[in-house]
């Protein structure tokens, strides 16, 4: 099949707005651009178009299953204006970009729209459980199904355990049983478990493992790398979470003020807080309380889990 004879995709995603999330940041979230990946399995025979933010495009490059990258800049979106496209899928909710979206010509239109009448974000057919989810928490706690689940609903398509895709290779060897990926954000810092626990926990481990803190936080492929130097990775909800799970490593996930049952773990446990907390998971990015419930998952049961998770 010729070039002309494939359906010709656009993927707007820069990670300015999460999917399943209200919130819009100028810093774009790289988990969410990983996790948008996954939708590539639906245009794998397609010629793929995406348009990203300059610090996510690093995920992308070199993913067999697109075909162009366009860092968001006014010179990508004069000529993607300018073409035509057989579907476009706008996964941000920023109003701007809805707005620009609505300018490219294109057949078939799944995600986001601009309302110019209330200057805010609308959804296509088949976003409106989105729009229910990211911006109502309680439907947001009710919602049982996996991130990718809903996301393929978006383009009326079923999940069916698809990978989410990494552009990059990484090509080193595993050279550690056990990695901690312990930094989160600046937007969500109660999602991170103490640093004391981190420490209790390889004291506990001893020479039973051998175990490599975080690295390469400032070079997206030096993270990659690492992280695939490690057999298992022991990670708060983060960005390095979902690029394990791309990875196919074991994984051990904690989670306190996050959802957990938006994140599909294929090998491994996700650990939540032993609380009677009515508050978890709050949906928020500060805690009220005077112990967060990160605290109240101890490193005795992160220690059990990681050997029950190694021994299968």
């Amino acid at each position: 099949m010729s070039q002309n004879d494939k359906l010709k995709v656009l993927i707007i995603k820069l990670g300015y707005s999460e999917v399943l999330d209200s919130g819009t940041e100028p810093v774009p979230s790289l988990g969410d651009v990983l996790r948008s990946t996954v939708i590539l399995h639906a245009y794998k025979d397609a010629h793929v178009s995406w348009l990203v933010d300059e610090k996510a495009a690093p995920l992308l490059r070199s993913n067999s299953y697109i075909q162009r990258i366009f860092v968001y800049d006014l010179t990508s979106m004069l000529q993607l204006k300018s073409e035509r496209f057989d579907t476009v899928i706008n996964l941000e909710k920023v109003p701007g970009i809805c707005a620009f979206s609505d300018t490219i010509k294109a057949w078939r239109r799944y995600g986001f729209r601009f309302d110019p009448e209330t200057g805010t974000a609308l959804p296509y057919d088949g976003a409106q459980k989105v729009i229910d989810i990211s911006f109502d928490k309680n439907t947001k706690k009710r919602n049982k199904k996996y991130w990718e689940e809903v996301i393929f609903e978006m383009i009326g398509l079923r999940w069916e355990g698809e990978r989410l895709i990494l552009g990059y290779k990484p090509r080193g060897a595993v050279l550690y049983d056990i990695g901690f990926n312990h930094a989160v954000g600046e937007k969500w810092p109660n999602k991170a478990w103490p640093m004391d626990y981190w420490k209790k926990l390889e004291s506990m481990l001893g020479n039973e493992y051998t175990v490599s803190w975080q690295k390469g936080l400032k070079h997206i492929e030096e993270y990659i790398e690492w992280i695939n130097s490690c057999k298992m990775l022991v990670t708060n909800d983060s960005l390095g979470l979902h690029i394990a799970e791309a990875l196919g490593k074991k994984i051990v996930a904690l989670f306190g003020p996050t959802l957990e049952s938006e994140v599909f773990v294929r090998t491994g446990r996700k650990l939540l807080p032993e609380s009677d907390y009515d508050c978890v998971p709050c949906l928020d990015s500060s805690c009220f309380q005077k112990v967060s419930c990160m605290h109240l998952i101890t490193p005795e049961r992160v220690y059990d889990t990681i050997k029950s998770v190694l021994k299968k």
